[in-house]
């Protein structure tokens, strides 16, 4: 068995059904005819001439057919490689609806549209949505390779959503693999998922023995490596390291070419920021995550994937998204070799520097608070229990619809839940939030308590809508309805998640500002409090501390963070020295770190919060900032003098 996607998107199906549909027509080709030309074009890789074909050849077929449906199927695949998302979610939709179910000479036409829906999601890192589409496909395929496939992907995806539901993907492609035996690539890719797996559930020797099944799989510890050997000795390094053997943890970092650049050097970002603990996914200083990427010539981040994470699936995938938003500029990527630039790992951690209040849970609050002046209440969500919670909450939908009909008050509780479920996929999440809005504001619900389900609402409509800009330009149209905009509260909370939306930081101040100097807050409100400390951070990082400081003492917290003093407390030395194995190995890299300091000037809580290469140089970042020395700063009661202090360690060889 050999799983060939490249041969799979070139394969053709007889169309001697669509061309009867036309025949009488005479056209100057037949419609078999211009099914084979837009094949050719995408066997050819010429994606925007095959969306031309497969257009037109749509336009040939009868609407509603089962020739239609294939067209769109075709097309959808095309504007999928053009980065069309939504059109390409659209047509597969349409194109699959149009399939008769019993038709087995469509099986391949079918895992083509689901196969191609599950990579759009994971892609835009809606795991849970890339898990239902990628089950339909292994449901669809009616061959070994397809299924395998699709099952591989089913439990990449499930791994950080459903680790149950990976490890029955995985079953069932051992049994696939018993009956038709598998190269060797693909036995890699299988131990490297088991691999990840095991990882993810503290499973650190069990992980480590799959990886290097996984480098063994795709030819050893050679001199020759391309993309796949990098992850899998990348997957071996990090499981080594956690199961306590760090001299082999090394060898295998030391065969990916992480940290050691024949020319140049990796920089870190222009743009890098690790995201807020705290916020909408209750992120803890003790989560971590290992994250894995590409950066394309012009620096833009490709290709983001969570690998471990220490917290959680939810976890991973936090991280992951604030990976997206970095960038690096194009003469950096030009200091170093191009394959470099492939599959690229980091370890991060939060920030504590100013900790986020989440805007979802106040909303969540607002609609506990409501339903239960209704006689109904909303079950907290425990952290990281949705894979297991969410059993029971469709269990109370169908009990609450079977007793008092799917559009009752009694449904709305076990709706929200689904609809904030990290288990249920973007498209399932949009058709229940319309419904739960309806039923919501039938039933006189307030605009605060109305306001979650309608952002969730604009925000599950695009498959793109994690692109920069496309989250703010969805809900702020909110702004202009007037129960919303009337609502204190609910015009608080759109400004914030636009601001938080938004990469620009000049652009975030207006929207922060405006909450900050809303009327009709309380001083104490929790969304001006938000937007304090937003504007605090914002302050800092443009160099202006006395505004800073200014800021966040309106805030009424009692905090000693470095943007609310006037002086920072000025360093005077470092400490720390170069790792041993590390320099054995020939290893460079850097790390971000993150302290407080003293008022005696000496460095309190030191953590890293940013990694390359991943637990390499994580220790002796670390130590070095702890033996690091500042000025004294006066403090009455002693405390701290200043805390949330980053500064990076660059870790470099000699000569």
């Amino acid at each position: 068995m050999r799983i060939d996607r490249a041969g799979l998107m070139g394969a053709g199906i007889v169309m001697a059904a669509i061309a009867a549909q036309v025949a009488a027509q005479g056209p100057a080709t037949t419609v078999q005819q211009d099914f084979e030309a837009a094949a050719a074009l995408d066997a050819k890789g010429d994606s925007t001439a095959a969306l031309a074909a497969w257009t037109t050849l749509e336009a040939r077929t009868k609407p509603g057919s089962r020739s239609r449906g294939i067209a769109l199927i075709r097309k959808s695949a095309a504007l999928f490689k053009l980065d069309r998302s939504d059109d390409a979610v659209t047509a597969a939709r349409d194109g699959l609806a149009l399939l008769p179910a019993s038709d087995a000479t469509l099986a391949e036409d079918r895992w083509r549209a689901y196969f191609d829906l599950g990579l759009i999601a994971q892609n835009a890192l809606d795991y849970a949505g890339a898990s239902v589409s990628f089950a339909s496909a292994a449901a669809a395929a009616d061959g070994a390779s397809l299924k395998v496939a699709a099952l591989l992907s089913l439990a990449d995806t499930t791994t950080f959503t459903d680790p149950a539901a990976a490890d029955a993907a995985l079953a069932k492609v051992d049994a696939l693999v018993r009956t038709a035996p598998a190269d060797a690539d693909v036995k890699a890719l299988i131990a490297r998922r088991r691999a990840i797996l095991a990882l993810n559930r503290g499973q650190y020797e069990q992980a480590r023995t799959q990886a290097v099944e996984a480098v063994k799989f795709y030819g050893g510890m050679t001199s020759q490596t391309d993309s796949r050997d990098v992850s899998a000795r990348s997957d071996a390094a990090i499981a080594s390291l956690l199961a306590g053997k760090s001299e082999e943890a090394r060898r295998y970092m030391a065969m990916t070419g992480a940290g050691r650049l024949s020319k140049g050097e990796f920089d870190p970002a222009v743009q890098m920021e690790v995201p807020a603990c705290g916020g909408e996914a209750d992120l803890r200083p003790a989560d971590m995550a290992v994250v894995e990427f590409t950066i394309d010539n012009d620096g833009v981040v490709r290709g983001v994937s969570p690998i471990y994470a220490a917290g959680g699936g939810a976890v991973a995938l936090e991280f992951a998204r604030a990976v997206r938003d970095w960038s690096w500029t194009p003469e950096q990527t030009k200091s170093f070799p191009a394959f470099f630039r492939y599959n690229i790992r980091v370890e991060m951690r939060c920030s504590t520097a100013f900790e986020r209040p989440s805007i979802t849970k106040f909303l969540d609050a607002d609609m506990a608070a409501w339903l239960e002046s209704k006689g109904f209440a909303l079950p907290v969500r425990e952290r990281g229990a949705d894979a297991a919670a969410i059993v029971g909450q469709r269990a109370a939908l169908a009990a609450a619809e079977g007793k008092s009909g799917p559009t009752s008050l009694a449904t709305l509780p076990p709706l929200y839940q689904l609809v904030g479920n990290a288990v249920v996929g973007r498209e399932e999440a949009h058709e229940l939030a319309q419904r739960a809005f309806a039923i919501a504001q039938a039933n006189g619900a307030p605009p605060i308590a109305l306001l979650p389900l309608d952002i969730r609402v604009r925000e599950t409509e695009s498959a793109d809508s994690w692109k920069q800009g496309a989250y703010a330009r969805a809900i702020t149209p909110l702004l202009s309805k007037p129960g919303y905009a009337q609502n204190p509260q609910a015009r608080s909370a759109l400004q914030l998640l636009i601001a938080d939306s938004t990469k620009s930081r000049s652009r975030r101040v207006a929207p922060l500002q405006a909450v900050a100097d809303d009327k009709g807050l309380a001083a104490n409100d929790p969304m001006r409090v938000g937007a304090l400390i937003r504007l605090a951070s914002l302050q800092q990082q443009a160099g202006d501390p006395v505004a800073a400081r200014a800021t966040f003492d309106r805030s009424g917290l009692a905090a000693s963070q470095c943007a609310i003093l006037d002086a920072p407390p000025r360093f005077l030395s470092a400490g720390g020295t170069f790792p041993d194995e590390a320099r054995i190995w020939g290893f460079e890299g850097w790390t971000r770190t993150q302290f407080d300091v003293g008022a005696d000037g000496k460095v309190l809580n030191e953590r890293a919060v940013l990694s390359y290469p991943p637990f390499v140089f994580t220790k002796a970042g670390t130590q070095t900032v702890a033996g690091a020395r500042y000025t004294k700063t006066f403090r009455p009661d002693g405390g701290v003098g200043c805390g949330g202090l980053s500064q990076n360690v660059r870790f470099k060889m000699p000569g």
